[in-house]
């Protein structure tokens, strides 16, 4: 079995970090490793999922107490068999922590037939699909329809295993308890049985087309909403649309993993937008007005104060990104950008040389406070 990386070494954060500089510290690898910014490279995308995995664990206080007591082993015989957030027993990828105490300390938290009974009535593995969404569809939100091939119940047999006329019959070995006992030294050990693998029944004509599984491999199409204000990391759930559990168990649950694409204009942080707007030096001397598309279709009109300087930040309220299941928006954040002219006519050169003459440093404040320092700092 290959060794997985820590979590916390993922992330780059202490064991005692708290939530915030988790988030923190998973948002800036994430963006770093985000396919869309790393085209065709492999070790990022694999990089990025790992970041993934490792938050979905450590920002969930029960999952991470779970992580930081049994490691990953609290995640084995999960989704296609590995461990992560994704898979395992429980709805969450975590094992049954009936699984682990009777794992820990024995039968003594099962008793003969719990295990067994577990064993029988064990739903099948979550699923887990990843979604790209652009930044404008999770504003909005979207419906739309995925394929995937996913184990569902066997239709001749009716999930049962059995070949159609027959049934199960209980387990001779066990007598339909699932787990048979054995003395080692001072001690009787309590073990899954080996005929019925833990089940308590057995098949003896399987169905044909399942194997006796119960379930069969289909092509299944999914209606999936997705709400608006969603953000990269958003889990939606599917109930019972992941695999069939055997031999009639009950299915599990489809876990759908949204992934934002970046935008050519703005950034997001939460449900905040944050855009960069070059404007003109005469703009910003004397004052104006920037035009914004908003996402639901309209226009923002930013307000430019007289003398802005470069990297000044203006804030729209409500112009932002939607509240995920909740109310209202968040905030734009405009940073201005003052660009200075390149090619200038004959006239414009004129009209600035004019004004040029015309300085007394007092146009300038910071300029004039920054040559000051330099005089007392050098004498003079």
């Amino acid at each position: 079995m290959a060794t997985q990386t820590d979590y916390y070494s993922l992330l780059e954060v202490s064991r005692d970090a708290d939530g915030s500089t988790i988030k923190s510290a998973y948002r800036k690898l994430a963006m770093k490793w985000h396919p869309d910014r790393n085209p065709g490279n492999a070790e990022a995308e694999a990089k990025f999922k790992a970041c993934n995995e490792a938050y979905e664990c450590l920002k969930d206080p029960q999952k991470r107490a779970a992580y930081d007591r049994f490691g990953h082993e609290a995640f084995t015989q999960g989704m296609n068999g590995g461990g992560g957030p994704g898979g395992g027993h429980g709805p969450d990828g975590f094992a049954d922590i009936g699984d682990i105490f009777e794992t820990i300390f024995g039968s003594a938290f099962g008793g003969g037939g719990m295990g067994a009974q577990r064993q029988r009535q064990r739903r099948g593995a979550d699923l887990r699909y990843d979604m790209q969404v652009t930044l404008d569809e999770a504003f909005h939100g979207k419906s739309t329809e995925i394929e995937i091939e996913v184990s569902q119940s066997c239709d001749t047999c009716d999930g049962s295993g059995a070949a159609p006329g027959t049934s199960e019959r209980t387990c001779n070995l066990c007598h339909g308890q699932g787990s048979v006992r054995a003395k080692q030294g001072l001690f009787v050990v309590e073990r899954p049985c080996p005929t019925c693998g833990g089940r308590g029944q057995v098949i003896e004509d399987p169905c044909g087309d399942c194997r006796g599984e119960g379930r069969v491999d289909k092509a299944q199409a999914l209606q999936v909403d997705i709400p608006p204000g969603v953000d990269t990391g958003t889990r939606i759930r599917l109930s019972g649309k992941g695999e069939a559990g055997q031999r009639g168990a009950p299915p599990g649950d489809l876990y759908i993993f949204v992934h934002v694409k970046e935008h050519p204009l703005f950034e997001r942080e939460g449900t905040t937008l944050a855009t960069r707007v070059p404007i003109s030096f005469t703009t910003a001397a004397l004052g104006g007005s920037v035009d914004i598309p908003d996402l639901d279709g309209s226009t923002n009109t930013v307000d430019i104060p007289v003398g802005i300087q470069s990297g000044k930040q203006l804030r729209v309220r409500g112009a932002g990104m939607p509240v995920l299941q909740g109310r209202g928006r968040g905030d734009l954040v405009v940073e201005v950008k003052v660009e200075t002219p390149t090619k200038l006519s004959r006239k414009q050169r004129e009209i600035l040389e004019q004004f040029r003459d015309t300085e007394t440093g007092e146009e300038c404040p910071e300029s004039r406070s920054f040559f000051s320092k330099i005089k007392e700092a050098f004498g003079g």
